[in-house]
């Protein structure tokens, strides 16, 4: 879907609801982890399984899974603000870019993980969600959304290096596979972008 469909139809998002809509997913996560507590960890068999083809479909449901509640407590405040700087570019490009994001750093992390790995979190997501809104600017050109990158750059741009395997116990494939598939959602909904603005 090129950027100049969607940009007939996706209007900008208001703050207002954009904060609404990342707290209550927000809060959705602390209560999947409440349930996971509960269960004593029932639900994180349900991650992404490297190398096992029937666990394919996990990649759009090990995001919303964390290990602990440290897990979750150190994916929640970038997952909440990237997530909402995205959701304010539009409801299209959030989702198609979202889920461009999943789908890449999922895959990463079926594939290039050690056999019998389970991959669950949201950090694949918010590696995506930083590169979608770094590359994002590069292609729109976008005064705004320069400001936003340069912002995002500055706050959260040493995240970048967990992008190597640096840290036993993290999963670095999830967060190369996220930052790429980020950057290709920016390419995708926003190459037109660059092109009209050269031709301009």
């Amino acid at each position: 879907m090129s950027s100049h469909t969607l940009s007939r139809r996706d209007s900008l998002v208001p703050a207002r609801t954009a904060g609404i809509v990342i707290g209550a997913w927000t809060v959705l996560l602390w209560l999947i982890e409440l349930v996971d507590q509960v269960t004593r960890g029932a639900l994180e068999m349900l991650g992404i399984q490297s190398w096992n083809v029937a666990s394919l479909p996990s990649v759009f449901v090990a995001p919303l899974i964390h290990d602990d509640w440290a897990h979750l407590a150190a994916n929640t405040l970038p997952f909440a603000a990237l997530g909402f700087l995205v959701l304010l570019g539009g409801w299209g490009r959030a989702l198609w870019a979202t889920v461009v994001i999943v789908v890449v750093s999922g895959l990463f992390a079926w594939l290039l993980s050690p056999p019998h790995t389970v991959t669950i979190g949201a950090s694949g997501l918010v590696f995506g969600w930083l590169a979608y809104l770094l590359v994002r600017a590069v292609f729109t050109r976008n005064t705004a959304q320069i400001v936003i990158a340069v912002a995002v750059l500055v706050v959260y741009g040493s995240l970048l290096w967990g992008v190597l395997p640096t840290q036993p116990g993290v999963s670095w494939q999830a967060h190369l596979g996220g930052a790429l598939g980020g950057a290709l959602a920016a390419r995708l909904l926003h190459g037109r972008d660059r092109a009209s603005t050269l031709q301009g």
